[in-house]
């Protein structure tokens, strides 16, 4: 088990929609940092897919968990993770490498993407760059998912 969350979109401070809010805010900073990946652009948030290429990197922000045990239990609903059926989940949270701005290693949870990535536009330079806070919407990042799903099949 790790201490430690790298979060690269709306789990970052000022990210965080209002239902996660409470639960973010009980991550404790520890440093910028990168992981091996591609960043794609999921509509109103982003998805973190591991690509062995050292020039694809993923960037954000590493946090110490609380000793509150629920924190991370918030987290994987939020993300639409259920660790009983990964394989159904939306995104799939695992322990990896992330490298600090400083040069140093942590081992930490990150919630990658589960799902098909063709035709999904990936970001540029491996950062996520929310929209302007009033367009945030108050749903989990599974509930808006599944909400674009149908949409797209209407």
């Amino acid at each position: 088990m790790s201490d430690y969350l790298f979060a690269y979109g709306t789990l970052k401070p000022g990210h965080a929609p209002g239902e996660i809010g409470e639960a973010v805010g009980k991550l404790k900073p520890v440093g910028k940092g990168s992981i091996r990946g591609v960043l794609y652009d999921l509509g109103e948030y982003p998805g973190a897919v591991v690509d062995p290429s050292p020039t694809k990197r993923v960037f954000g922000t590493v946090f110490r968990l609380s000793d509150d045990e629920k924190v991370l239990r918030e987290l994987d609903e939020y993300e639409g993770f259920d660790p009983n059926a990964p394989d159904k989940s939306l995104f799939v949270r695992s322990i990896h490498p992330v490298r600090l701005a400083t040069g140093r290693t942590l081992q930490c949870w990150v919630y990658f993407w589960n799902q098909k990535t063709e035709g999904v536009r990936a970001l540029p330079g491996g950062r996520y760059q929310q929209a302007a806070p009033t367009r945030r919407i108050r749903r989990t990042t599974a509930a808006r998912a599944k909400a674009s799903r149908v949409s797209a099949r209407q």
